[in-house]
């Protein structure tokens, strides 16, 4: 295969040959389909080799609006819609890459294996504040509210918390939260903001998948699916994506294992060697004899 040919086939899976994705049905079959997008390009120098949501509604990676335009862009306001409709049914969920604007969007049937990346092993207890915790006092707050009141918006959440929490300050709360899939955004509405629910509330059953599922056996899968998405890819780029979830270390030491069980197989890719999904072998039907009378 040839690096153009790689080009060629990542934009057809990734809906950027002006078949824009635009019904509901639509963007459930592109979200399974790729497992993984962005919702918006990251701005340079940051890069993460994935589709975005946005790309594959407007059907084109031309000119596509960053975080700063997508409030005042048409096209990524309507894309941003469509999108929290698949978050409203539960057919995509969302991880935190440090920007609510632009998270990373996974379908339902890859989130659970996210899960047992990123999430808490214990979500039914509720976190609390202290010199060893990975949460301060005002997340801690945050949960007990969003437990309490949600699903339930941003400004709704100010007016519980209180006088003195800025806007900046609560943000850095739910990103705490957020981080370890203790919450998760369910719905957006313009004048109110994210809505937010405790996450184990939300989608107990893929909660309950993705804390009964080894870290192994969720990367294996994790990676498998990725490349599926990619086409193919050389370990730095599987590093580079699972190394914001996962120490890189085990990243590598799952390729391996998934390349020794022929899981996985190296390609040249025009001068490179890159990595993909070992494909299927046709199966040849077996030839019946026919006795003879």
């Amino acid at each position: 295969m040839t690096d153009t040919e790689l080009i060629q086939l990542r934009r057809e899976k990734w809906r950027l040959n002006g078949n824009g994705v635009r019904t509901l049905e639509d963007a459930r079959g592109f979200i399974e389909s790729v497992g993984f997008c962005l919702m918006l390009p990251l701005p340079a120098p940051k890069t993460l080799m994935v589709p975005t949501f946005v790309g594959a509604f407007l059907g084109s990676d031309e000119k596509l609006p960053t975080p700063r335009q997508a409030l005042t862009d048409p096209g990524a306001r309507d894309a941003t819609e469509l999108m929290v409709r698949l978050l409203r049914d539960k057919s995509a969920y969302e991880a935190n890459l440090g920007d609510e604007n632009n998270a990373l969007l996974l379908s339902s049937s890859v989130f659970p294996y996210f899960y047992t990346l990123a999430g808490e092993r214990n979500p039914k207890q509720a976190p609390k504040p202290g010199p060893r915790s990975a949460y301060s006092e005002l997340a801690c707050d945050t949960y007990n509210i969003i437990q309490r009141k949600g699903p339930i918006s941003k400004s709704k959440l100010l007016q519980e918390i209180g006088k003195g929490i800025s806007v900046p300050a609560l943000d850095k709360s739910l990103n705490e939260l957020w981080s370890k899939l203790r919450i998760t955004r369910v719905d957006y509405d313009q004048r109110e903001g994210a809505s937010w629910d405790v996450l184990q509330r939300w989608a107990p059953e893929a909660v309950s998948e993705g804390i009964n599922c080894s870290v192994n056996t969720a990367l294996s899968a994790l990676l498998s699916k990725y490349l599926d998405c990619v086409i193919a890819a050389d370990l730095p780029e599987l590093e580079a994506f699972f190394g914001n979830f996962v120490a890189r270390s085990k990243v590598r030491e799952a390729v391996n294992a998934l390349l020794a069980a022929r899981e996985l197989s190296f390609t040249s890719i025009g001068h490179k060697s890159m990595i993909q999904v070992t494909p299927a072998v046709p199966r040849i039907p077996a030839v019946q004899k026919v006795e003879s009378h």
